[in-house]
């Protein structure tokens, strides 16, 4: 009479262990692989200089900064609506909610007149953001549009959710180049959500030469770069087909997206102003250059981190970072700390752990903020009344730097990143009236970690449940700290 309750413990042991085992490997798969931080290969050291990124004369590329969350939506709607033969749209982040309809409705209406759409995502984000929505669809059965996922997840290999791609560019008919580190929805983009919003920062080149790039060029290496990934065997065609019973869906979404155009078209006239004066509207460059990461997803060489030290090092008298989150290992902390044994003016404008919208950011920040302190770079903390997004440098008086980059391991060692590298006095001027106006709002850190008073600024409060749970979490996340 025993053996069957034996016979069911038995099953149930099974069952547990293997749903043990199961866990085991799902951690284990999704952290030993990327625990160790590559190195920058000797081949790659010997093969960098910092030459290229200058120039002696002023170039054919133009540049202006785009810093209102109203203003890098605009700047979208208008270079997609000037396309006239191909746009490569890259996002890590995209909703199709109002300011993604927008965007949407401007590509299809681009592809509609023939221009070529290639939209890349990243895979874990395009699941969890544009699901099954039929817009999607509406764009990515068009004949003229493609859209594939980056490195899309698989439940049964964990390291495929680990390594992202984390670019935010759009290219336009070698013609225009908006990269920064804005995703693509409301939080960032427009004022549809104005009490949730997010600081941010992009660029936007304009090359009004009517000449094919020059060798060399960011246009070339931009398309380059987007074609490497494109076809680099990491991406999977989405939203290709739909089902004999949702075409109609299809259509009324295509429909929609058509009067969405056709609304700006009559509302906001502004942006579609074909004698648009982009001369005007920016200033003259000496050079403009791409540098960006591994494209594999799996832990990558530091390639982007290596050479924007090479170039801080290089720096004569300033070196000034802002980033959203600060989340090093030893060798960042030792780099740190040699760049600025040489500077008059070394900072740091980074979020509060008040004001952050990263949690686990947040949470290994103070941890490890002395850690930061002690290389010597004198850090300030945004008191804004939103989180502060951008990512950016300021080099001397002439070189600044703009992207998708964060100061973080995961962008070191484990996403696809770019930034633009940008020599010319006029827009380093432009950079640093916007990061002072940053800095205005901030507060300067002492060496004992505490705020230096400051006239006009008041700290902000931790309020909520995170004030209970940052003394646990800071603490919890160190054991897997190099996925942050």
């Amino acid at each position: 009479m025993k053996k069957p309750a034996t016979k069911k413990r038995w099953v149930r042991r099974i069952i547990g262990y293997s749903l043990l085992a199961l866990l085991v490997y799902m951690i284990l798969g999704a952290t030993l692989p990327f625990a160790r931080f590559p190195e920058v290969s000797q081949e790659f050291q010997q093969s960098f200089s910092t030459d290229p990124f200058y120039s002696d004369t002023v170039g054919t590329d133009r540049a202006v900064l785009v810093e209102t969350s109203q203003e890098a939506l605009e700047y979208r709607l208008k270079i997609l609506n000037e396309a006239e033969d191909r746009i490569l749209f890259s996002t890590f982040d995209m909703s199709p909610d109002q300011s993604g309809t927008e965007l949407y409705s401007m590509m299809l209406a681009a592809a509609d007149r023939g221009v070529k759409v290639q939209i890349l995502v990243d895979g874990l984000s395009g699941i969890k953001s544009l699901r099954k929505d039929m817009k999607n669809y509406a764009l990515g059965t068009h004949p003229n549009i493609e859209i594939r996922f980056y490195n899309l997840p698989n439940p049964l290999l964990p390291w495929t959710f680990i390594g992202r791609m984390h670019d935010k560019f759009i290219c336009v008919d070698n013609k225009f180049l908006l990269l920064g580190g804005r995703n693509s929805s409301n939080y960032f983009l427009g004022e549809y959500n104005p009490d949730v919003l997010s600081y941010d920062r992009d660029v936007l080149i304009y090359n009004g030469s009517g000449k094919e790039p020059e060798e060399g060029s960011v246009w070339q290496q931009i398309e380059a770069y987007f074609t490497s990934l494109w076809d680099g065997g990491d991406c999977t065609t989405v939203y290709d087909r739909v089902s004999k019973r949702k075409e109609e869906k299809l259509q009324e979404a295509a429909a929609s997206l058509r009067e969405t155009h056709q609304r700006l078209l009559e509302e906001r006239k502004e942006l579609f102003d074909p004698d648009t004066d982009y001369v005007a509207m920016t200033v003259p460059t000496r050079k403009v250059s791409l540098i960006y990461n591994p494209i594999h997803k799996m832990s990558k060489e530091p390639w982007v981190w290596y050479q924007l030290t090479q170039l801080m090092k290089e720096a004569d008298s300033r070196v000034w970072i802002q980033t959203p989150y600060a989340v090093l290992n030893d060798a960042m902390y030792k780099a740190l700390e040699s760049i600025g044994s040489d500077l008059d003016d070394y900072e740091m404008l980074t979020n509060s752990v008040a004001g952050g919208d990263n949690f686990m950011g947040s949470s290994d920040y103070i941890f490890n903020k002395e850690k930061i302190l002690n290389t010597g770079i004198t850090v300030y903390e945004f008191q804004g009344n939103h989180s502060m997004h951008n990512k950016s440098m300021l080099l001397d008086g002439d070189l600044s730097i703009i992207g998708s980059y964060n100061l973080d391991m995961r962008s070191t060692y484990l996403d696809t990143e770019t930034m633009l590298i940008i020599h010319g006095e006029e827009f380093a001027e432009t950079l640093e009236d916007a990061m002072l106006a940053m800095w205005d709002q901030s507060l300067k850190v002492t060496p004992e970690g505490d705020y230096e008073a400051r006239e006009g600024v008041e700290p902000l409060v931790l309020s909520g449940s995170r004030k209970y749970l940052y003394p646990i979490t800071s603490v919890v996340f160190q054991l897997f700290r190099f996925l942050l």
